[in-house]
This record gives structure tokens, C-alpha cells and sequence, in this order.
């Protein structure tokens, strides 16, 4: 019937569903958010509210994160260009959903514990504490691009393939991304300071 109207799917970037994609770590699964949208881009509307940016959807974060960067600050297309052939090569690649590929990445990029200072009069000491998931979330997130521009800075490779490259390496927990060994490091030190 032509008064039907058919209800179609959101998908990310318009190829990758999201109903499929599980986050196996518990602490993360409550602020990672996979609500499918055709375009990650919110326009800011859960700035400014507390854990507003556990409501947008962990596409849109990422592109946020891109473009923290000299070359890519408030280009949000640029970026958004550079996120999607960053998927598209990580489907042609590992045949998954370059989002479940991400969450993985996400997971094992995530420290659960840091260092910080205690005053004891005048000296300072450090101490090892657990991270809240929030935390872990933006810290991976962060150490996630930052590997990325390290990557693609002074380098012939484009930067949607550094990206497709660390998200790979993440998801698989190798030590030669960058994220993967930053939280190593974080989580050595802290060990060290228990």
C-alpha cells in the first residue's frame, strides 16, 4: 500500500548497525552508548549537563576526539570523513563491524586503576586507586587519538588509516598500539605505588 510508510533502521554512517554490537567489560557498558544514529553529530545538545556525554553515542565521541588536534580543531567534517574511511577499512579488513571492532579497542585501551597525590604535611605520596568507568572511558578514548596524530603526523599514511590501524591493534590488545601501552604504563606505575 503506498500509505504505508516503511520504518528503516538508523545506521552509523549509514552501513553499520549497532543492535549486534556488545560490550562484554559491565563497567563501561552503562557509559558506552549504542543508539543507532544516521549521523553521529548531536550539535552539542548534552553539553553542560552532568554525564551529559554518556548520552551521546561513542561514534560522535570519537569524532570529538579527532578533533582535538592542531590540523583537524573545529573541522568536525574533516574528521567525520576521517572516522568513516576509518571504518570502511576496518570492515574490508577484519570482515566485523568496525563499531564492535571499536568497543573492543575501547575496552582493552581502558585503564581500572591510576596514581594520584595525598598531602601528608609537607611531603606528597603517591597512591594507587581505581579509575571510575566514566573516567576509563574518556582516558582510552583520549590516548586512543592521541595515538592517531602521533601516528599521522609527519607520515605519508592519511589519517583515517593510523585510525583504522590503532583501532585495530587496540581490539586486539597489542602492545604496539598506542593506547594499549598507555594504559600499561598507567597501570604499572600504580601497581608500583600500592
Amino acid at each position: 500500500m503506498a500509505d504505508e510508510t516503511m520504518i528503516q533502521k538508523a545506521l552509523i554512517f549509514g552501513k553499520y548497525d549497532t543492535s549486534e554490537v556488545t560490550v562484554n567489560d559491565g563497567g563501561l557498558a552503562k557509559y558506552i552508548d549504542l543508539t543507532p544514529t544516521n549521523v553521529p553529530h548531536s550539535g552539542g545538545k548534552h553539553a553542560n549537563k552532568w554525564f551529559g556525554k554518556s548520552k551521546l553515542s561513542i561514534v560522535e565521541r570519537l569524532i570529538n576526539n579527532v578533533m582535538r588536534t592542531e590540523k583537524y580543531t573545529g573541522k568536525k567534517l574533516k574528521a567525520y570523513r576521517a572516522v568513516s574511511e576509518a571504518f570502511d577499512v576496518i570492515a574490508a579488513k577484519t570482515k566485523k563491524n568496525p563499531v564492535q571492532v571499536l568497543v573492543e579497542g575501547l575496552e582493552n585501551a581502558a585503564p581500572r586503576e591510576e596514581v594520584t597525590r595525598l598531602q601528608f604535611g609537607g611531603i606528597s605520596v603517591p597512591k594507587a586507586v581505581d579509575i571510575s568507568p566514566q573516567r576509563r572511558l574518556d582516558i582510552a578514548l583520549r590516548n586512543l587519538c592521541n595515538g592517531v596524530v602521533s601516528a599521522s603526523s609527519k607520515n605519508k599514511k592519511p589519517i583515517y588509516e593510523c585510525l583504522a590501524d590503532e583501532i585495530m591493534l587496540a581490539a586486539k590488545g597489542d602492545m604496539t598500539s598506542y593506547s594499549v601501552a598507555k594504559k600499561e604504563e598507567i597501570e604499572r606505575v600504580a601497581q608500583s605505588a600500592r
